[in-house]
């Protein structure tokens, strides 16, 4: 983990050489989630059900801009056995830390609406899970993935979509073997120029 903040920040510091003069913004979100699997567990099927995140980033550049942020993330899932003899939630709590490198379209200055396109690296950090007679143990601590999206800036508010694949997989037990997970995140929130 220190490796990819490093690289990171080093990122940061070579696309956005003049950080003095570079626009700087804290953006304070909410938004919701979900969250699928790539594989079934050989007794059953799972489906997404909504979660949520809570959190902000920091925007840092002009039309080529550096991102980071923290969110407190709750991830849900639904699993049912094939008898339907079983059926549990699979609940994931943890801190969620993007980094992100984006692109402005369109900017809001002379418009007061702004398109974005941007993509990245987040990790997720595991800090409770609540799985019917599955413990947090069995569970990898740490979700690696990569994600692509676009943002909408309307005035001071900003909604932003994005798709997210994990690197890691969900579990570490092979009975509850679900391969990696995808995401949908939608934030919305207020962007507070500095």
């Amino acid at each position: 983990m220190k490796k990819f903040l490093t690289y990171g920040f080093l990122l940061c510091l070579v696309l956005l050489p003049d950080i003095s003069l570079a626009q700087l913004e804290i953006k304070p979100a909410i938004g919701i989630n979900f969250t699928d699997f790539s594989d079934d567990p050989a007794s059953g099927e799972t489906s997404a059900k909504v979660g949520w995140q809570i959190g902000g980033t920091v925007l840092m550049g002009d039309k080529l801009y550096g991102e980071g942020g923290i969110f407190w993330t709750y991830k849900s899932n639904e699993y049912n056995s094939d008898d339907d003899q079983i059926t549990f939630n699979t609940e994931i709590s943890g801190i969620r830390i993007p980094a992100i490198i984006g692109y402005y379209l369109l900017k809001k200055e002379a418009t007061l609406i702004g398109l974005r396109a941007f993509g990245g690296a987040s990790v997720l950090i595991v800090t409770t899970v609540d799985a019917f007679e599955l413990t947090k143990d069995d569970f990898n601590s740490a979700n690696w993935g990569v994600f692509l999206g676009a943002g909408l800036d309307i005035s001071m508010f900003f909604v932003d979509l994005k798709y997210e694949w994990s690197l890691t997989d969900v579990s570490s037990v092979s009975t509850f073997d679900v391969g990696k997970s995808r995401s949908i995140f939608i934030n919305a929130g207020v962007s507070l120029s500095l």
